[in-house]
Parts: structure tokens; C-alpha cells; sequence
């Protein structure tokens, strides 16, 4: 069960093959017929057939119990439904559930993700274009038949699109009542399936998005449509200020060591090898991951070697044959789960090949070269980051402009030129933040610090730059700022900074730092960067 995050599509029609350009001389028939071929009600169903029960739950190990349980949710045909939230870890079968219980009912869906639909206009857009039975292709140069930004535009273009597609599905229904047909859609309803939730908090007023998507079920009142939700992040972190119906949660949980057998056997050319190969290789890679898409891309090459020394693929391994190739395999397993499982970073390379620079940097600040290896990889732009959060946190924010140049050093004559009650004052408000504990900060700070901070490589003298393999001043530092956002994500993402809500005032989300400072010394230390300079004590 390869596909359990990324499930195939036989016959629905889907955004990648709409935008989609084929070859002009080998298919321009083919594409002047598709273009002929008006989309219909029948093209909102997954799959020309349904499957039965029985397939449902074979094709899907393990998930038995959330499929029984989305069924009765969905409830027989034509029934009303409260909004469904699904949840659960990455690749841990959300999708592909849905898909195969609505093949399994044959009931007209739309289904938008967030992954393509990477901003309001697009999702709400594709909704649309969905409803509206229209395709984007090279006659309508590939736009969408309504153009729609605001929240407010999208529930009124909404319930005009709705209501037209529930006066085709009834219309379908008595047409179809004396005459069944494969493949046709079933029932007057419609649902709408919005996956990959939790991207859309990324996304620049997500505020108000994610609180009006939940909001839908109250504005439209539509007991023919139905709401569904699939997120990788619980429920709780949705919670918002603004009222609404809340969703029926609906648990997807990590998949156990035999439901992750049964999925990695489907479909194997020879099961018996293939179970000796996942007798070795399963158990160590389940302690540091459970999902599909990780082992599959894991063991794909790890097949190869351990079927190395055979001659014939299809042959039965007896009991001799399987210690020598576990023995030829074992030497690879623990490479492979250092490589596979590594936190890995574009700005990796970058930051190994400045490292000879950054000894230069150390020379000039007045830092030993000594330095105690963090016990963990984590690249040079995340390294940055996380000590510029940790200073935002415990410095105030008032102190910047004289702890900070334009050449990212401290500036310690701007300090002197205080007034001494000017400075007895800002160390008593200053005291008083520092008891607070760490206190949050907003992006712009953050990118602020982090300029300034990086920003010292530019005042390297030309002799040390040449001397160092000839690295361009700049290089570098463009390839740190490239990914800073993404590294910020990945902080976020492992508790390294906290993001808050928003401010009522700025509007903005604030950061807080939550690791320590010997953490926060000890990557310091393995930069050769003067945290110490820079760190506020209060004295």
C-alpha cells in the first residue's frame, strides 16, 4: 500500500492533469476530443465502479475502525451530517479513507488540498471550478470560470454553485431511478473535502480563513452539503475565539509494526522474500519512524542489496539462505537509517563549505577555536536562527539598537554616551522584563537580529577571503537568507521556538525561544560566535 498519502486517481479529474500540457505531435487528437468532452455530475464520483465493503476494508490494514466509523457519520444516502474533522499523523491513511469510502458509496464529492491550493484564492477558485463542472485547459487559457479573493464573494458564488449542482443531483436521481448505471453518482448530496488543513495556517490571513472554513457549515445551512476536514495536527490547535459548530473528530492513529507489514506486502511479485526481508529490516526502522512513505522509500533500496546475491528473484529463501543474506544486508542498516532518517537541509553543503570563512570570522571577534559538538545535525542557518531567537527572548527589545550595528557587532561606545539616569531607568524596566521569563517576539525582530548577526562576514578582510578557497563575500550569506523562513518552520516544527498567536495590536505572530542557555551556548560555541557579547545580564 504504497500510495496511502498520495492515493492514485483512476478516472476523477484532478488539477494536475487539467494544467497539464501532453505532447503536440503524439496526442492533439486526443486532446481536441478531452476538450469536447464536457465535464458532467458523474465526474464528481471517485472511480467508474464502486467497491464493496469487503474490498474497502482489505485495501486499507488497519483501518477498520475509522472507516466504520466515517460511515456512520456519512449516514445512508441523502442524510444530513454534522462537519467531520479527520486527524492523525503523516501518512497514516486519511486520504486514501476518504477516497475509497466515497468509491465505496459512489457519492458526488469536491475535494480540494492545500498543498495545491496554496492560498484563498486558489482553494476557493477550485472549489468552484469543481462545482461548476469546468475544466481548465489551453481554449480558456487554463482560467477559472470565477474569479474570487474575498471570503465574502466566495459564500455568495458558493450557494448559487451549490444550488445548481443539488437541482442536477436530484435531477440525476429520478432520471436514474428506473435505470441504474455504473459509475453514475448516487444521492442529492454533495460534500466538500478540504485535506491538508493545518498549511492553511501558514498562509497570510489565516486568522480569518481557517475560522470561516469551520464557519461554513453555519453560513451555508445547507442540509445537501457536507463538511470534512483531514489535518495532520489535532483539533485543538484550531480552537478559535469566533463561534462555530465544532467537528466531529474522527482519530487516525500511527500504524502498529503488523498493520505496517500487511501494507508493505501488498502486491509483491514474491511474498515469501519479501516477508524475510521485512522480518530484518522492520523492527529498527519502526523505533524511528512508523510512516509508509518513509519505509517505502527506505527499504526500496535496501531490497535491492539484500536480493543481490540471487540469481533468481522468484526463488523460495530457506533457512541458510536467509542468514547469508541477512548477512550481506546488515553492514547497510545502519547507514541507511542515519541517511534516510537524518534531518538533511539544502543549506548543508553551504555550510560545510564556509566553515574554513567562519574560522576567520572567530579570529576577528577574539573567540578560541575549541568548540563542544551539539549532539545533533542541524544546519548553519538553523543554528543562526535559533540563537537569534534565544537573544530576542532574553534581551530586551529596547536595547537592540545598541547592542546591534550595521556590521552586526556591538556597538559599545553608543552605550556610553547614555545619560546615567537614562540607563538607571532602562535597567530597572529591563530587570523587570528579564524576571518574566523569556518573552516573544515578532518576526520582523527576529529577521532583524539575524541580518545583523550574519551580517559580520561582509566586514572580513579581503586577505582571509582569498585565503579561505577564494569564496565570494556574499556567497554565503545570500544562501542563508535564502531558507531562513523555511529553517523558522522547521524550529517551530521541533520546539525549538514556540509560535504564539497573534497580537491584537501588530496583528502579527509572535515567537518565543524554549531552549535554554547552555543549549543555546553550546550551538554558539559550535559557530565559534560570542554569544556572550551579545546577551544582556542586567549588571
Amino acid at each position: 500500500m504504497g500510495d496511502e498519502g498520495n492515493p492514485q486517481t483512476p478516472r476523477r479529474t484532478t488539477r494536475a492533469s487539467l494544467s497539464s500540457t501532453p505532447n503536440p505531435k503524439s496526442s492533439t487528437g486526443k486532446l481536441k476530443s478531452c476538450n469536447l468532452l464536457p465535464l458532467t455530475i458523474h465526474d464528481l464520483a471517485y472511480g467508474d465502479e464502486s467497491i464493496s465493503f469487503n474490498d474497502l476494508i482489505s485495501s486499507l490494514p488497519g483501518r477498520r475502525a475509522q472507516i466504520i466509523e466515517l460511515l456512520h457519520l456519512l449516514g445512508p444516502l441523502d442524510s444530513p451530517m454534522f462537519p467531520v474533522f479527520v486527524y492523525g499523523g503523516a501518512s497514516t491513511g486519511k486520504t486514501s479513507s476518504i477516497l475509497q469510502t466515497f468509491k465505496h458509496l459512489k457519492r458526488p464529492f469536491i475535494y480540494c488540498s492545500c498543498i495545491t491550493c496554496y492560498n484563498p484564492r486558489i482553494l476557493f477558485e477550485s472549489v468552484l471550478n469543481q462545482l461548476l463542472l469546468h475544466r481548465r485547459n489551453e481554449s480558456n487559457r487554463y482560467s477559472s470560470t470565477k474569479r474570487c479573493e474575498r471570503p465574502s464573494d466566495f459564500v455568495n458564488l458558493l450557494q448559487e454553485a451549490l444550488h445548481n449542482m443539488v437541482d442536477s443531483l436530484k435531477g440525476n436521481v429520478e432520471k436514474s431511478s428506473s435505470k441504474k448505471s455504473v459509475g453514475r453518482a448516487r444521492g442529492k448530496m454533495v460534500y466538500l473535502v478540504f485535506d491538508n488543513l493545518e498549511l492553511a495556517r501558514e498562509w497570510d490571513k489565516s486568522s480569518n480563513i481557517l475560522p470561516f472554513l469551520f464557519k461554513l457549515y453555519d453560513i451555508l445551512k445547507m442540509p445537501e452539503v457536507g463538511l470534512i476536514f483531514l489535518s495532520n495536527a489535532s483539533p485543538d490547535t484550531y480552537y478559535s475565539d469566533t463561534g462555530y459548530v465544532e467537528p466531529v473528530p474522527v482519530y487516525f492513529p500511527d500504524y502498529t509494526e503488523d498493520e505496517l507489514r500487511q501494507i508493505l506486502m501488498k502486491n509483491q511479485k514474491n511474498p515469501k522474500l519479501y516477508s524475510s526481508f521485512l522480518g530484518v529490516v522492520l523492527r529498527p526502522f519502526c523505533r524511528v519512524t512508523r510512516r509508509v512513505d518513509e519505509l517505502l522509500t527506505a527499504f526500496s533500496s535496501l531490497y535491492q542489496i539484500y536480493c543481490e546475491p540471487l540469481d533468481d528473484l522468484g526463488i523460495v529463501p530457506n533457512e541458510d539462505m536467509k542468514r547469508k543474506l541477512f548477512s550481506h544486508l546488515q553492514p547497510h542498516i545502519g547507514p541507511s537509517l542515519n541517511e534516510t532518517f537524518k534531518v538533511e537541509s539544502r543549506l548543508s553543503s553551504e555550510a560545510s563549505a564556509s566553515t574554513n570563512k567562519w574560522k576567520g570570522i572567530a579570529k576577528k571577534v577574539g573567540v578560541s577555536e575549541s568548540s563542544n559538538e551539539i549532539d545533533f545535525h542541524m544546519s548553519a542557518c538553523a543554528k543562526y536562527l535559533l540563537i537569534c531567537a534565544f537573544l530576542a527572548s532574553r534581551n530586551p527589545a529596547t536595547l537592540d539598537a545598541s547592542m546591534f550595528d550595521s556590521t552586526g557587532g556591538s556597538n559599545n561606545k553608543k552605550r556610553k554616551r547614555s545619560s546615567e539616569k537614562s540607563k538607571e531607568k532602562k535597567e530597572i524596566a529591563e530587570q523587570e522584563l528579564l524576571l518574566k521569563g523569556p518573552g516573544t517576539f515578532p518576526l520582523e525582530r527576529l529577521l532583524a537580529i539575524f541580518q545583523c548577526i550574519v551580517s559580520v562576514s561582509e566586514c572580513l578582510p579581503d586577505e582571509e577571503a582569498q585565503g579561505d578557497g577564494g569564496l565570494e563575500g556574499e556567497s554565503w550569506t545570500n544562501g542563508l537568507f535564502s531558507d531562513v523562513l523555511l529553517e523558522l518552520s522547521s524550529l517551530c516544527n521541533a520546539n525549538f521556538i514556540s509560535k504564539g498567536g497573534s497580537c491584537p495590536l501588530e496583528g502579527a505572530n509572535r515567537y518565543r525561544s524554549m531552549v535554554s542557555e547552555a543549549m543555546a551556548l553550546k550551538v554558539a560555541k559550535s559557530l565559534r560566535f560570542p554569544l556572550a557579547k551579545y546577551l544582556y545580564r542586567g549588571g
